[in-house]
């Protein structure tokens, strides 16, 4: 009996419905990037300081009236406030005490500043932004700042719970459920966020967010990745990640044209709403319905193929193998992914190798952040880099295959981190450009690794694979920020040493995993079992 590939080779590998398809399901990897990386916007902390004694109080101390008031608010005003407040502790004024001229506030104030004591902000802080974040808005700065971190830990526990528990829904009840179900409750979440009227229902919107959206993305290029024959997935699914890329420059410009962060939150997550209509437009893999032992159904989806290619399906291509369609059908387990030994083994190299790519790919960015200098253009630069990274791998892949490549990548991205924290600064041209063939690596890593990851587990586990393994990524994400900001206290650069290492050791576990140059994916245990041969 022919299998699926046999027959996409007669109706099109890559065709009209296939590149239909990838259409629309970037769009869906497009809207993936504000919840991935929104906080940089969302959440950004501008220059603040505590409010100092207010014009209100001097001018009741000193009896003025309004005219005289308006008189006295003149910009030094402003200065004075900034230079008199620190950022979270503010100068305690006894008006009645204090030696101050009301004829000169200002200079009075600054002649006596070392006998006026500090206490805690109690009027609020003021922010040097023209617009609102997280932060502005509900104040989580000083001993509040925490509260942000949290914020962000929350959407990568989403991530981490929502990927095992949503590839266990697409591998048991299919890609296109699980697809319509994630792209609901994102949308529901996002728009609630959009107008929680307080930082504890943010959290919890944003908390459902991360449980949601990265499911929803990763069944989003499993589908793909099942839908293409085996010589047009690796660019299928580069252009997948492509998209998301594309998404970086979108929220970019999103960002500064709309500073406000409701806003911002509100225009990201609409058109999420436009991805139900997929229920029409797509329909469930074939592969996993073969796995289901639905052959039924899966030859009604192959005749749908092969109309939208406008080919048609050879009469010795119209029955799949039907004699276990009353057969147990497999289901997918925890264990399955470490029951045999290949696949034991292909489970943490990837484990492994998706948080080494959280860790250095996110890790890179908060470094650079630390002296960030224009948030906007540094955002835009980190994503344009990304291309080159994408037309690399679309050149090699096929020609040199996947595991010299990746490691290649993990080589480059370790030593270039490793350059980048012994350069000096006096050559600031050199440390930039090692900073930015890094942060190309780890991306080449990044698009690899979602392209390896499906290939290596048969139909029936292959969502659940590529989730639980890439649910290592989120738990790197999760303590990235404590190796960046508290290991730069020791030593600037020696986050840079970590990653290095991190990224030099994964280099050496990819070339353990087997070669899946021109190779069909695996429909049973026993076919990733027998990869490696």
């Amino acid at each position: 009996m022919p299998t699926l590939d046999d027959i996409l080779e007669q109706i099109g590998e890559f065709d009209f419905f296939q590149k239909q398809a990838l259409f629309f399901l970037c769009l869906l990897s497009v809207t993936f990037t504000p919840i991935y990386v929104g906080i940089f916007f969302l959440g950004f902390t501008p220059e603040h300081h505590c409010r100092s004694p207010g014009m209100a109080e001097l001018s009741q101390w000193c009896g003025w009236s309004l005219e005289e008031q308006l008189n006295h608010t003149v910009p030094e005003w402003g200065v004075h406030e900034a230079s008199f407040s620190s950022r979270c502790r503010r100068y305690e004024v006894d008006w009645n005490t204090t030696d101050i001229s009301c004829t000169d506030p200002l200079g009075s104030l600054v002649a006596n500043q070392s006998t006026v004591p500090l206490g805690p902000c109690r009027d609020g802080w003021v922010y040097d932004s023209p617009g609102t974040s997280l932060v502005t808005e509900f104040n989580l700065v000083c001993e509040d700042s925490w509260k942000l971190d949290l914020f962000q830990s929350c959407v990568n526990a989403g991530f981490f719970i929502g990927s095992m528990s949503i590839g266990y829904v697409a591998d048991r009840f299919g890609r296109k459920l699980c697809l319509l179900v994630t792209v609901f409750l994102n949308s529901a979440s996002g728009v609630l966020m959009a107008f929680a009227p307080s930082y504890t229902w943010t959290v919890i919107f944003r908390l459902i967010q991360g449980l949601v959206s990265k499911g929803g993305w990763l069944t989003g290029y499993v589908l793909i990745a099942e839908f293409v024959g085996s010589n047009y997935r690796r660019a299928a699914c580069i252009i997948y990640q492509a998209a998301f890329s594309l998404g970086l420059i979108i929220l970019t410009a999103l960002a500064y044209a709309l500073p406000h962060w409701r806003w911002l939150q509100l225009t990201v997550t609409l058109p999420n709403f436009f991805f139900l209509l997929y229920y029409w437009c797509l329909p469930e893999s074939p592969r996993w319905l073969i796995a289901q032992k639905q052959n039924e159904k899966a030859m009604e989806v192959i005749k749908h193929i092969a109309k939208g290619n406008k080919k048609k399906l050879p009469l010795s291509f119209q029955n799949l193998n039907s004699e276990d369609e009353d057969g147990e059908k497999p289901k997918p387990s925890f264990l399955d992914l470490v029951r045999t030994p290949q696949i034991r083994k292909h489970t943490f190299i990837l484990m492994y190798s998706w948080f080494t790519s959280s860790v250095l790919y996110q890790g890179l960015i908060m470094h650079m952040g630390i002296a960030a200098g224009n948030m906007y253009l540094d955002f835009l630069y980190s994503a344009l880099v990304e291309f080159p990274a994408a037309i690399i791998l679309m050149l090699t892949l096929d020609r040199i295959g996947r595991r010299y490549p990746w490691a290649a990548a993990n080589v480059m991205a370790g030593g270039a981190c490793l350059i980048t924290a012994l350069v000096p600064d006096t050559l600031y041209w050199l440390k930039m450009t090692a900073a930015c063939l890094g942060r190309m690596g780890i991306t080449m890593c990044y698009e690899i690794i979602c392209l390896v990851n499906p290939e290596l587990y048969p139909t029936f586990l292959r969502n659940l694979g590529v989730l639980v393994c890439s649910s290592m990524c989120d738990l790197g994400g999760i303590i990235t920020p404590f190796l960046v900001y508290r290991l730069a206290e020791l030593w600037h650069e020696l986050p840079l040493v970590i990653f290095a290492v991190i990224g030099l050791i994964d280099g050496g576990l990819v070339l353990l995993l087997p070669e899946m140059k021109g190779k069909t994916l695996p429909e049973t245990i026993e076919d990733a079992e027998n990869l490696h041969r």
